[in-house]
Formats: C-alpha cells, sequence, structure tokens
C-alpha cells in the first residue's frame, strides 16, 4: 500500500495536537491501495485496527442484540463461542497495537486501534449480559457483518493467494474502499432489505401458491431437491440479468456492479441497492410459490452467498468439463470483460449449461479475459456517487 511513515515522531503530542495527526494518518491508510509488504509493520497495524473496531462493534451487538444482530443468526451460532471469539479480537488487536505503539511503529493509527479496545472492554468486553429481547425489532446486521467480513477474508483471501489469478494484484487494489462500503451496507441495510423483499414476493407472488403442489416439491429428497432449487432461481436470475444488459432504464443500475476493473471476492458486492432488492425479489419469488424445503432454502442461500463470491475471485482453478456445466470464475470473469466478444453473455449464476442452451456464452479458447469494466469507463467512484449514478441524466 502507499506507505505512510513506518516511524512516527518519538515527541510527546498535546491531545490537542493529536488527535488531528490520528485522523490524518488513518484516513491517508484507509486511502491508500497497493501491495502488503512484511516487516515494516502494516499488516499488523491494520489488523489492530480491523480487529479492534469490530470488536467495539461486536460489544455493543452484545448490548443491543434486538437492534444489531439478524434474528436468523441468532439462533444459530452459540453465543459463548461468539464471547470467546470476541475476547480474542480483544487480546490480539490490544497486543499489536500496544506492541506497534511501543516499538514506534505508526503510533497513531495504532492508539486509534488501542483506544477502540479500551472502549470496548469499558463497555463490558466479552462480558456483557444478554437477557431476553423481542425478537421482531427493526434491526442492522452488524453480526452478519463482523461475521462474513472475518470468514470471507480468511477463506477467499486465502484461495487468492494459494491459486491466484493475477498473482500481481494486492489485496488492497484499487477501488477497494468503494467495495468496502458497498459490503458494509449490504449487510447493514439486510433488514431493511429483507422486509422489503418479502412484502414484495408475498404481493407479486402469492396468488401462485398451491399447497397440493407445494407438498409434492418437498416430497422430493433434499439432493434433488436443491439442485431443482437452484434451477428454478437460475433459470429466473438468468431472466433478469438478461433484462439488466438489455433495457437501457435496468443497464444504468447493472452498469454500477459492472464498473469493478479488478476481480477478486470484494468485487461482487458492488450493487445498487435497487438491483440489490430487485434481483432478490425475482428470483426468491419462484422459490416461495413452489414451495421448497426450508432446510433446502437455507441450503441454496449458503451455495449462493459462496458462488456470488468465489466467482468474482481472483482464482484460478482447473474445471475441466465442470466448466460447462456449473459457473465458476473463469466463467463469471468473461461476463465481466469489457472485451467484444464478452459482452452480454454469461448470465448464469449457478449453471453455466443455461448460457450454453440459451446462446449466450463466451465461446473462446482463452480461460480468463485480459480486461474488465464498463466499456467507456464512465460510472464514477464511490458509494453515493454510484447510488446516484442511474438517475444523472444521460449525457
Amino acid at each position: 500500500m502507499n506507505r505512510d511513515q513506518n516511524q512516527d515522531s518519538g515527541q510527546a503530542e498535546s491531545p490537542r495536537a493529536a488527535a488531528p495527526a490520528v485522523v490524518g494518518s488513518t484516513r491517508k491508510l484507509l486511502a491508500s491501495h497497493g501491495a502488503l509488504a512484511f516487516g515494516n509493520g502494516l499488516i499488523a497495524t491494520i489488523l489492530a485496527l480491523v480487529l479492534s473496531f469490530l470488536s467495539l462493534l461486536g460489544v455493543l451487538a452484545f448490548h443491543f442484540p434486538q437492534y444489531l444482530t439478524t434474528p436468523e443468526l441468532r439462533h444459530v451460532y452459540s453465543v459463548d463461542v461468539m464471547r470467546h471469539v470476541l475476547l480474542s479480537a480483544l487480546i490480539v488487536s490490544g497486543g499489536l497495537a500496544l506492541g506497534s505503539i511501543v516499538v514506534g511503529n505508526r503510533r497513531h493509527i495504532n492508539a486509534l486501534a488501542f483506544m477502540f479496545v479500551i472502549a470496548a472492554v469499558a463497555f463490558g468486553g466479552s462480558r456483557v449480559p444478554v437477557g431476553d429481547f423481542p425478537d421482531h425489532t427493526p434491526y442492522m446486521g452488524a453480526d452478519w457483518f463482523i461475521l462474513d467480513l472475518l470468514g470471507s477474508t480468511t477463506i477467499f483471501v486465502l484461495l487468492e493467494k494459494v491459486f491466484p489469478l493475477h498473482r500481481e494484484q494486492p489485496v488492497f487494489r484499487a477501488e477497494w474502499q468503494t467495495d468496502m462500503v458497498h459490503f458494509a451496507v449490504n449487510h447493514f441495510i439486510i433488514g431493511l432489505a429483507l422486509l422489503i423483499v418479502n412484502f414484495m414476493i408475498h404481493r407479486a407472488f402469492g396468488w401462485m401458491v398451491n399447497a397440493g403442489f407445494q407438498h409434492v416439491v418437498q416430497q422430493i429428497a433434499f439432493v434433488p431437491q436443491l439442485l431443482l432449487c437452484m434451477l428454478v432461481a437460475d433459470l429466473a436470475e438468468y431472466a433478469a440479468h438478461r433484462a439488466y444488459h438489455e433495457v437501457p432504464f435496468l443497464w444504468r443500475f447493472h452498469a454500477v456492479h459492472h464498473s469493478v476493473k479488478s476481480m477478486d471476492w470484494l468485487a461482487g458486492s458492488r450493487q445498487h441497492i435497487f438491483e440489490l432488492i430487485a434481483t432478490r425479489v425475482v428470483v426468491l419469488g419462484p422459490l416461495f410459490a413452489l414451495g421448497f424445503d426450508k432446510a433446502v432454502i437455507d441450503a441454496y442461500i449458503i451455495v449462493v452467498g459462496f458462488q456470488a463470491v468465489f466467482n468474482h475471485a481472483n482464482v484460478s482453478l482447473p474445471w475441466g468439463p465442470l466448466r460447462y456445466i456449473f459457473v465458476t470464475p473463469c466463467f463469471h470473469h468473461w461476463h465481466h470483460s469489457s472485451e467484444d466478444e464478452a459482452i452480454d453473455r454469461n448470465y448464469a449464476a449457478h449453471f453455466a449449461f443455461i448460457d450454453y442452451l440459451f446462446g449466450t456464452a463466451v465461446t473462446t479458447g482463452r480461460h480468463f479475459p485480459e480486461k474488465y469494466g464498463v466499456v467507456g469507463d464512465y460510472v464514477p467512484d464511490g458509494f453515493v456517487r454510484q447510488q446516484a449514478f442511474p438517475f444523472r441524466a444521460v449525457e
């Protein structure tokens, strides 16, 4: 990454002088991008800052679980396990921050990280009691954001380093900040998004529900029912996705997703909120109408969540004939390419054979494209500007 000063001044600073320095150093770090070098303390600083912030957010989630945690997740994870994870994060981030301060490594940023740790401990740390609370309050998915960020970075960054497509591409590549904001917003608005999606699904697809037919669907064995669920969802996804490309008004929303110029695990998060909601309605509506078993829907959500991240990742693996059946990174990377042969191709999300059946698959001897993004590169960078982009006057 673009380096801020490795060694801060050893002279004591007044609180009035230190505060702007802390803010300035942190903003400079967050605005930078590039490769991480071992041995200069930058990795330790980033880990301290991220883990300390997530720890403080986790403590707040313990205090206000009815507003900051996701109902579906509350009944899955163990509170005791989460306490141990939180305690470990506090110890690691506090140790890294304090150690960096002692050796003079980016003292301003590490001071901020240590303040996050102190604040988290002051608010109760991992010992915050959790009593009974209402289960149907408006909420933001802080727990989902924390767990998904930690899990995704651990799994997919590791995959990208072990099986890289572009070995020279850094973890913090250009425009990572924009995609991280998309990632955060998409997680924090999950409560509102699900409320809107569920409302629209019941209004648009409720008339299709037939209890007898749903009973027949639910009698199908788990694995074939899951595959059928994925196929139905992918056919709906294909239709919606193709419409996003072929209807000019819809393309202005979808262009935000295509504006990413470097593919990695975070790239798939770049999405306009309208598209996020509309696509879920179109895809989940038929699944609701057909009445797939809850266990199948839960499994499908895991599959689609994994594929959505993995297929954007900076990963190259040999798939052999499977690449003609399932959507893989090489298949979806072509969809994001700005090369002529890739325009309006490879719409499927799960099964590549759908595009081959409809004649919209990229047929080339190359496994991966060389260029990504929107032709003409006319979509602005920045979360707010991208949300406003579809409503701007067409030039």
